[in-house]
């Protein structure tokens, strides 16, 4: 199917508050999927959708997290198209359950093509890739190893296991809000190099337009704590607000 809209949102982070709060950040992005649905608009995540996921495959365990976003999804998925879902450092330990639920599922950068301009989407935390240079740091390569995941899930039961990863999780956001902007550097270095038009992510949680003379960068921010997602059409990329209220997106006000 060939789509005139596109959007783009991350880090959700669906897991990681009070009941309260997470029952809202739910409510708000459900009304986005489905807004999404009745106007045939491409869906991309681009990680941290939930936080934290961690698939037990050995034990037949899945997280109880956001299972009426993930009914959504895939009300989506089976009418519309597969959401492209890319994996961030917060949701990477996925063993099938989204496949299931219809995803199209990416671990590591997508590059692709919409109306002849070039587009390289990612999470933000490197990439695992010989032609991308954007190495992941040491410890994030190490959580998506295969050997450590096989015997942190061998010795780790799934309660302990999560808890262990959530704890680590809520200090990793505290340290994103505070971060400077690395990514617009490591952004302008690979528009320039791979000669693309747009690059996407989301991951320090700063949502931002940057433009170079050679394409720009959108950072998503946070659905979670800003309700940014970009929208792109014929009338180019927006870094936008969803506003559930009024089923309609907002021009977002400047970079933070």
């Amino acid at each position: 199917m060939k789509f005139e809209q596109h959007l783009f949102l991350s880090d959700v982070h669906i897991g990681a508050f009070s009941d309260a709060t997470n029952q809202l950040i739910e409510k708000d992005l459900i009304s986005l999927i489905k807004h999404c649905q009745k106007n045939k608009i491409a869906l991309y995540i681009l990680g941290d959708l939930f936080d934290y996921w961690m698939e037990y495959p050995d034990q037949n365990f899945v997280p109880k997290l956001g299972k009426k976003v993930l009914n959504t999804f895939e009300e989506y998925n089976r009418t519309v198209n597969p959401a492209l879902y890319i994996t961030g450092n917060h949701d990477n330990w996925t063993f099938g359950h989204f496949e299931e639920r219809g995803f199209e599922l990416e671990p590591d950068y997508r590059l692709f093509e919409i109306n002849n301009k070039q587009f390289l989407l990612m999470h933000g935390d490197g990439v695992s890739s010989d032609t991308i240079e954007f190495p992941r740091a040491k410890f994030h390569r190490l959580l998506r190893n295969s050997k450590f995941v096989h015997y942190y899930q061998k010795y780790l039961s799934p309660k302990v296991g999560v808890n262990i990863m959530k704890l680590f999780s809520a200090l990793t956001r505290k340290r994103n809000h505070s971060k400077l902007k690395p990514l617009n550097q490591i952004a302008e270095k690979l528009l320039k190099e791979h000669k693309l038009d747009f690059i996407l992510t989301g991951h320090d949680h700063i949502p931002r337009v940057e433009t170079f003379s050679c394409g720009s960068y959108i950072n998503l921010g946070t659905f979670c704590n800003h309700r940014t997602v970009a929208l792109y059409n014929n009338e180019g990329m927006q870094l936008v607000t969803w506003s559930a209220t009024s089923k309609n997106f907002i021009p977002f006000e400047g970079n933070n």
